[in-house]
């Protein structure tokens, strides 16, 4: 007949391989520090789209402008974003504007002009540098200015003496 085995007799699994855990050693990390001068600009004031503004909107801080403004925007030195919900008719000044929403005046944008494809414009551009995407509506003209600073640098080396004492002919 039939006799069960003794547990010795049995074979026994073979056991479960287990990686073992060997740290690795790591080196000190430190927080990198970034100069001042490549730091980003995070001063962004922002309107909101409940906001209504009539007369002179100025300031020192690019602006995200998502409200409504009738009069003038002078910020020539800062980055104007007109939101989705902006609603302007004013003439615009800025170093930089950005367009999403509506606007019905003159704009002059020292850098660059970019309008989105919601964007709405009647009025003219005076810029260096356009965008138009695809969709945008625009009506009126543009100015396309030369960047004063690169023509002044060119024509300051173009009257530059060529030598001291020594005349061009002498060459």
């Amino acid at each position: 007949m039939w006799k069960p085995r003794k547990e010795e007799e049995q074979p026994k699994p073979p056991a479960p391989s287990v990686p073992t855990y060997t740290p690795v050693p790591t080196k000190e990390v430190r927080p990198v520090e970034i100069p001042k001068s490549y730091e980003t600009r995070s001063e962004v004031a922002h309107i909101g789209k409940s906001v209504v503004i009539k007369g002179e909107l100025s300031g020192s801080e690019d602006l995200y402008l998502d409200g409504e403004v009738e009069g003038t925007i002078e910020l020539q030195r800062n980055a104007l974003t007109i939101g989705p919900n902006g609603r302007i008719r004013a003439h615009v000044n800025a170093r930089e504007v950005i367009i999403h929403g509506k606007i019905d005046g003159n704009i002059r944008g020292v850098e660059k002009v970019e309008l989105k494809r919601t964007a709405v414009l009647v009025g003219d551009i005076q810029t260096q540098r356009i965008t138009i995407e695809d969709g945008a509506y625009f009506k009126g003209a543009i100015d396309i200015q030369r960047d004063n600073r690169k023509e002044a640098t060119a024509a300051t080396a173009a009257a530059a003496p060529v030598g001291v004492g020594v005349s061009p002919q002498a060459k």
